[in-house]
């Protein structure tokens, strides 16, 4: 993994030619900005991003489940369909 400014990304034409991945960082703040990931890891990354989203999705999915558990239906109401 190669650590790279902002600046060193903006003066550098084949700065993207490279085969590892990048850690970006703002230098004169010296925060995190993220990653550039190369085209050759296009396949594994997108399988991974994919792996987060799934995550994201069944989190949330059990959030609704829960709080629709934890509120009955009650007399005279009509159910939305959810077991």
């Amino acid at each position: 993994m190669i650590d790279a400014t902002l600046a060193n990304m903006r003066n550098s034409s084949d700065f993207f030619k490279t085969d590892e991945i990048i850690h970006i960082f703002d230098g004169r703040k010296k925060e995190d900005i993220g990653f550039f990931v190369p085209k050759i890891f296009e396949e594994e990354f997108q399988k991974f991003v994919e792996k987060i989203e799934k995550k994201k999705k069944l989190s949330l999915l059990r959030r609704v489940a829960n709080a629709q558990d934890k509120d009955p239906i009650a007399e005279g109401s009509i159910a939305d369909g959810i077991n």
